[in-house]
């Protein structure tokens, strides 16, 4: 069995397992946001601001920071493998591949760490 320094998991079934739970996780979170917002609709900014600050929220909303990282990487990780190869870019399809996920790689840590910040406060 072959792995790949640029995948998530240690195998394709981890990346499987990772990208179907964490799709899991978006979609509870998504849900229960909407549900939220259906029975809250004469929000405030104060009211919206304490729901977001509270512990519980700080906590759901960096679940699905990551949740979200992990879900795009493994599947940028597919397209990229899958379409930028040698048929495509011929003997430069190595170095273009690793050059393209290696950008997608450094915006979703600039993504998380802006998101953390964001989430927990720091400004």
């Amino acid at each position: 069995m072959v792995t790949s320094v640029t995948s998530l998991g240690r195998n394709g079934l981890y990346d499987w397992l990772i990208q179907r739970v964490s799709a899991v996780v978006i979609a509870v979170y998504v849900i229960g946001m909407v549900g939220y917002l259906i029975c809250n609709s004469d929000l405030d900014y104060a009211t919206w601001s304490a729901f977001m600050g509270s512990v519980p929220m700080r906590i759901a909303n960096t679940l699905m920071l990551f949740s979200v990282a992990a879900h795009t990487w493994i599947g940028l990780w597919s397209v990229t493998t899958d379409y930028l190869t040698g048929l495509t870019f011929g003997k430069a399809a190595t170095s273009v591949r690793l050059v393209v996920q290696m950008a997608i790689a450094l915006l979703l840590l600039v993504y998380i760490l802006w998101g953390l910040l964001m989430i927990w406060g720091g400004a």
